[in-house]
């Protein structure tokens, strides 16, 4: 029985399109290699070889709203893509269940390092609680259309308000359960909590429905599918490999930087 649940499992990956959009793939290429350099620039400043403020200088500040938005750009589109072309809902466990493994891993990793801001709630925590909500939507079939963009619109725009709502008007009570580990994930926060990587629901499930309202659009799905050119096929297997290469490439970096810290002052 074990064995012809397994064979019936892989014969309906099978039977689902496979076809790549290098586009996609690109785009989260792209991402990754951005997302090296700033943390190469932070580790640098972690370790004292640079002095920057990667918590409020607008130089830094910026370059982290871009990186964490291409990235669930591509995932909405992602999402979006494999419902079209039939994935199933095997398939996308074992997807989610690398992104949510991840994502513990990364808490327990930030712990040892950052004990005083680790992370609770950053780009992977957030990731597997938008794909849950964004592939069971696709799959009802409710972000169809102008769906996904007035979405959007409206998640993103009402996060600042929510904000401001809650500093002048909630109960104090209310304002600290929000603020509190256990319910910042949610984004209905007074304050940016102390942790080194925060991607709450709002604004962020905004930006993965631009994605997925992005891959519903003609002519961009076109472009995403189109015959790669020479950079987007250099670049396009960092993509492909991405949730790889995202939790590798810290440790290479702060790796590379304690050997030269040892080396120079041998």
């Amino acid at each position: 029985m074990l064995r012809t649940a397994r064979a019936r499992r892989r014969l309906s990956d099978m039977a689902a399109p496979s076809t790549r959009f290098f586009g996609i793939d690109a785009l989260r290429g792209a991402a990754m290699l951005w997302m090296t350099a700033y943390h190469f620039a932070f580790d640098l400043n972690h370790f004292g070889h640079i002095r920057q403020n990667f918590y409020a200088d607008p130089l830094w500040t910026g370059q982290r709203t871009g990186i964490v938005s291409l990235f669930l750009l591509c995932a909405g589109m992602g999402q979006a893509l494999a419902v079209q072309q039939g994935q199933s809902w095997p398939r996308f466990w074992r997807r989610w269940g690398q992104v949510a493994g991840c994502a513990l891993l990364v808490t327990a990793g930030a712990a040892l390092m950052f004990p005083h801001s680790w992370i609770s709630f950053g780009v992977l925590h957030g990731m597997a609680v938008m794909l849950l909500i964004t592939r069971w939507l696709l799959v009802r079939g409710w972000l169809r259309g102008a769906v996904p963009w007035v979405g959007a619109v409206l998640l993103i725009a009402a996060t600042p308000l929510a904000g401001e709502g809650l500093r002048t008007q909630a109960p104090a009570g209310w304002a600290t359960a929000l603020d509190s580990r256990w319910l910042n994930w949610l984004g209905l926060v007074t304050h940016k909590p102390i942790t080194e990587d925060y991607v709450p629901l709002l604004p962020w499930l905004g930006v993965m429905w631009l994605g997925v309202g992005l891959m519903q659009w003609p002519r961009w799905r076109a472009a995403m599918a189109r015959t790669p050119g020479t950079l987007s096929r250099a670049i396009a297997p960092l993509g492909r490999w991405s949730l790889s290469y995202y939790m590798l490439h810290q440790p290479v970096l702060i790796g590379a930087l304690m050997a030269w810290g040892a080396w120079r002052a041998a």
